[in-house]
């Protein structure tokens, strides 16, 4: 199984890749699936529908799953759809109650009943769990599939997810020339190669496409995240959702520029620069804006805008260096996402934000000219002050706490990247020890802070 940059940075849209992006790929699957079955066309008037489990119940309304479901049904794909094209859609499948697939006979789907939200517990595989059925025109159910959306936009029937859990022999077994499933082979590989991560990363990607169409990839990438910021910091109003939550990047943005000119900053200015391409970042995400999972749309803003303090705010910083960032952080993404968890209903934002600023404080690190060993140490020192951190998203929305964390998660990845910096690499800590403590403390976290808005802050703040 190997893990690419692309997997971890995926273009899609908002607000949540595991309760967004995740359930419009889940869909689609099943339609392909649907699309092999013999004997279909014999049955009239046959219906979908579609059973949201776990997490994706409790919080599917705030993440707008149900839309995401509806959406993937009528053909639309996270990396190509127009947010803007949205409302019409689901209006016109609001009234028509038929969808119509490429390929398929007409099937019957009411959103408003067809849309099941299981507020029971959750499947045993993972929170994130959806059941897509075929039924006839009885009721009867003629075929179903469960799927899993396990973060990042990823997902995986029961069977895939018994072979990818914790995929180190298989990350191990990988067709490329340096295939670390750990931080420590990571290490060991950099060290006998005399290459950087960013290097053996490359090389990874590239045993299968070549170098100058990867690098187009990651400069795509970047392009998109950079896109996103730059929406962010230019759009006002008040995000969807019910929570009146107000858009701030783009006035603390005027902010920071009238100030730029008109007296000299604070030394600490430079944090807000951080938070607010954060900020902008987390803002579109929840008005279901074009975003790139990093490693998650709920953590979505930490890499950006770490990439754009780089750019922006450090010396001689170029375009090399970005694509250099990118690798290692996606190199650490891997690591974290192999052997623990990304998905904010499995671990926790320990998992989500945690694990952005993990690759975040590496990438940076790695664009500095760090060596892999304090590359490794920034982002040890970034996940470690992350662990034990709750998701518990204010009725079920992508933005209080969320888009405030993000900020704060960007500047942990600077502090530590600093200290990793003013240090030779040698730590007391291991990064592969604090993802194994990631993952232990996922498991003993209470599933009312993972996503569910059953704890923590969602049930402390009147939503009003």
């Amino acid at each position: 199984m190997f893990i690419s940059v692309f997997d971890i940075f995926k273009i899609g849209i908002g607000p949540s890749s595991s309760h967004t992006v995740g359930p419009m790929v889940a869909v689609t699957r099943y339609l392909d699936r649907l699309r092999n079955m013999p004997g279909l066309d014999q049955l009239q008037t046959p219906r979908l529908r579609v059973t949201l489990h776990g997490s994706l119940a409790f919080t599917g309304k705030g993440h707008a799953t149900d839309h995401a479901v509806c959406l993937g049904l009528m053909g639309a794909s996270p990396a190509t759809l127009d947010p803007d094209q949205v409302p019409g859609m689901l209006e016109r499948l609001a009234a028509d109650k038929i969808l119509q697939p490429e390929g398929l006979p007409s099937l019957a789907f009411d959103p408003a009943h067809d849309v099941v939200f299981d507020y029971g517990p959750p499947l045993a595989i993972h929170a994130n769990g959806m059941t897509c059925e075929l039924l006839d025109s009885e009721g009867k159910v003629i075929d179903e599939m469960v799927y899993f959306s396990i973060g990042g936009g990823f997902v995986v029937t029961e069977a895939e997810h018994r072979k990818t859990r914790n995929a180190v022999d298989d990350l191990a077994d990988q067709p490329v020339p340096y295939p670390f499933a750990s931080a420590a082979e990571m290490l060991t590989m950099g060290k006998t190669s005399g290459l950087s991560i960013a290097d053996m990363k490359l090389a990874n990607e590239s045993a299968a496409t070549s170098k100058e169409e990867v690098l187009g990839g990651i400069d795509k990438v970047w392009g998109a995240m950079d896109a996103c910021i730059n929406r962010g910091i230019s759009s006002s109003g008040t995000l969807p959702g019910g929570l009146k939550v107000k858009r701030r990047a783009a006035d603390i943005y005027q902010q920071l520029l009238s100030e730029g000119r008109s007296k000299p900053p604070f030394e600490h200015t430079v944090m807000d620069w951080l938070g607010v391409y954060a900020m902008a970042v987390n803002e579109e995400n929840a008005a279901g804006g074009r975003v790139v999972t990093a490693p998650t749309n709920g953590a979505a803003g930490v890499i950006p805008a770490v990439t754009r303090y780089y750019l922006d705010h450090c010396p001689n910083a170029s375009n090399e260096g970005i694509r250099t960032f990118l690798l290692t952080a996606s190199a650490i993404g891997g690591i974290i996402k192999a052997n623990a968890s990304i998905s904010g209903a499995e671990v926790g934002c320990q998992g989500e934000v945690g694990s952005a600023s993990a690759m975040a404080a590496a990438g940076l690190c790695a664009a500095l000219g760090g060596s892999n060993e304090q590359v490794e140490n920034a982002a040890e020192i970034a996940l470690e002050h992350h662990l034990g951190m709750t998701c518990d998203p204010i009725a079920g929305l992508v933005q209080v706490p969320c888009i405030e964390r993000n900020a704060v998660g960007a500047v942990k990845a600077v502090t530590a990247c600093s200290l990793a910096l003013r240090g030779d690499g040698s730590h007391f800590v291991p990064l592969d020890g604090c993802i194994e403590t990631m993952r232990q403390t996922g498991l003993d976290m209470s599933d009312q802070y993972k996503e569910t808005s059953q704890g923590g802050l969602a049930v402390n703040i009147v939503a009003c």
